[in-house]
């Protein structure tokens, strides 16, 4: 009979680890379910129509660190920085001036689609940039590496990517070429050309922070021709007697307001202390004497900022420090170099009667120098 117990007993043991592993397939199909899901590339989410987005598009200088290579085109010729290109297509480029603001964009879209899963209404960031083509993997490397959601490209192989800007539907356009930014403008087109800090500032993750100046970025330069002209007294009598007078619009009005229209999707949701979303305006105006006539143009347009700061002359660089801003556009360089000095990331926008006279001091120094 002992054997006979014996066999009952190893069918009981049988029957009861056959169990265990029953109970345990449906653990260990989870674990390999979402091993699997880690090695497997996350969904991205449908781009925008550009008709209804606001487009973004940034040059590859502004979005990388590229000054390696760049050294290389300027010494040694095309040819040679395509082949170091190809050469070096695997490894990532590091973050560059525009990368933080870039970003940032992407987490407002992550928030947006939150809330208004079938709308448009985004920012869409499109890499412009006068590379050629065979650039183009380690670009595209480089945007995989980094998480970056860029599905639309204009590579022009070494003609000025300008002349396709309006054909993306560009609301802003971000370089670190000067003179491609001017032709930009030039076009009616708002544009930047981004600088890099002296020194890394941490900006935040979940809000993204735009300051602006006032007169020749969001405003037209009227108010700074009188300046130029006639003087600060002069300036001050001209602000009073035109203060119920709306200002012209600048180049940057227009990117003003297309994140007013987002901030406002926060807003009818209930959402306006946790928006994402933040504007500036940093002025040197003084309150008193000029600031009136700021704040009823913004008035006027339907348009506000959530902080405005009147300098009256004092430097920009102490106050964008403790703002923080993935951004912040001034068309005076001594500004930007303050900004740049402070660990602001700073773009100069060459627009109106100071960028005249700026260029007017650099031809009379060529001149001098020949």
């Amino acid at each position: 009979m002992e054997p006979a117990a014996a066999g009952k007993g190893s069918s009981a043991d049988g029957q009861a680890a056959g169990g265990a592993q029953e109970a345990g397939t449906p653990q260990r199909w989870e674990e390999a379910k979402t091993f699997y899901d880690s090695l497997t590339p996350k969904k991205k989410p449908k781009p925008p129509k550009p008709e209804n987005a606001i487009t973004i598009a940034v040059s590859s200088r502004a979005l990388f660190r590229m000054e390696e290579e760049q050294k290389i085109y300027t010494e040694q010729g095309v040819e040679a920085y395509v082949k170091y290109q190809l050469d070096h297509e695997n490894e990532p480029f590091l973050p560059g001036a525009a990368f933080p603001f870039v970003k940032a964009l992407e987490a407002v879209n992550t928030q947006l689609r939150e809330l208004y899963p079938d709308s448009e209404e985004l920012f869409d960031i499109v890499l412009m940039t006068n590379n050629h083509a065979q650039v183009g993997v380690r670009l595209i490397n480089s945007i995989n590496h980094h998480n970056l959601f860029i599905e639309r490209f204009c590579m022009t192989g070494g003609n000025s990517p300008t002349c396709y800007l309006k054909a993306y539907h560009t609301n802003l356009y971000l370089s670190s070429d000067a003179e491609k930014v001017s032709e930009a403008i030039e076009e009616g087109i708002a544009a930047a050309t981004v600088f890099n800090p002296s020194k890394d500032v941490k900006v935040s993750e979940n809000q993204l922070r735009v300051a602006f100046d006032g007169d020749a970025v969001l405003f037209s330069d009227e108010s700074e021709q009188i300046v130029k002209a006639h003087g600060l007294d002069m300036f001050f009598e001209h602000e009073k007697a035109y203060e119920n007078k709306p200002l012209a619009q600048g180049p940057l009005k227009g990117f003003l307001e297309s994140l007013g229209k987002l901030q406002k999707k926060f807003y009818s949701k209930g959402l306006r202390l946790e928006c994402p979303i933040r504007t500036y305006l940093v002025t040197a105006r003084s309150a008193a004497s000029s600031g009136a006539r700021a704040l009823k143009t913004l008035r006027s347009w339907g348009l506000e900022t959530d902080e405005a700061l009147f300098l009256a002359g004092a430097p920009k660089g102490p106050l964008l420090e403790k703002i923080r801003p993935h951004i912040f556009f001034d068309d005076q360089m001594f500004h930007v170099e303050g900004a740049k000095e402070s660990g602001t990331i700073a773009a100069h926008v060459p627009y109106g009667v100071a960028q005249k006279q700026r260029r007017m001091a650099q031809e009379k120094q060529t001149k001098n120098s020949k």
